[in-house]
């Protein structure tokens, strides 16, 4: 059975409540619950986590390299600037789906570069929680 790591960066705890108009009003929870769902669809097991502390975000990312096939990442304000948490996706070989909820490129300009872009095997943002199933999907094409 395939083992998928879902990964959640800073302030995504507060997803739901925190800036409905750009993040939706569903919790991580409910999203996790999505993801999790969509990924049982397939026969695989999805393991969601959510940290404020880059440090935790990497060990976990480095943890995926024993026990997972694929990760699904949102790094939150991470993204921008986290060359750590690029170096750990790099080193888990492992193919990695950036997610974002908002289309980043529509908001403050700081928030168009990624770090973590180009150690990704994609990118999706904009659709709100529907970027995480489409990261499942995303990941099925790559794994089978």
């Amino acid at each position: 059975m395939k083992k998928i790591s879902l990964i959640h960066g800073p302030n995504l705890n507060l997803t739901g409540s925190r800036e409905p108009g750009i993040y939706g009003r569903d919790t991580l929870d409910a999203i996790n619950d999505e993801v999790i769902r969509k990924c049982e669809q397939y026969g695989w097991q999805c393991v969601a986590f959510q940290s404020n502390s880059e440090g935790a975000l990497i060990d976990r990312i480095q943890q995926a390299i024993d026990d997972c096939d694929g990760i699904i990442i949102n790094a939150g304000a991470y993204t921008h600037y986290s060359y750590a948490i690029r170096d750990a996706i790099t080193s888990t070989r492992l193919p990695c789906i950036e997610v974002h909820m908002s289309n980043v490129h529509a908001r403050e300009e700081f928030r168009h570069y990624s770090t973590i872009s180009a150690v990704c095997a994609g990118v999706i943002a904009g659709f709100g929680k529907n970027s995480y199933l489409l990261a499942v999907d995303a990941l099925k094409g790559i794994l089978g």
